[in-house]
């Protein structure tokens, strides 16, 4: 083992993958957004209601 790789530190990822939740019904899905941005909440189509509603963000679920 060299010891230059344990002078690097561990880059981070520039994008994180979130869970987006609706407010209505509870319908999820995942979405990317850039890990210094703020939480995201977004108008879209929700299949259970047969309606736009809000979702917005649940957790995080992983770096990309």
């Amino acid at each position: 083992m060299f010891i230059t790789r344990i002078l690097f530190k561990k880059v981070k990822a520039k994008d994180i993958m979130v869970q987006m939740e609706s407010l209505v019904s509870g319908h999820t899905f995942n979405i990317i957004r850039p890990r210094l941005a703020d939480k995201l909440e977004l108008i879209r189509f929700d299949p259970y209601i047969q309606k736009e509603s809000v979702y917005k963000e649940k957790k995080k679920i992983r770096s990309m």
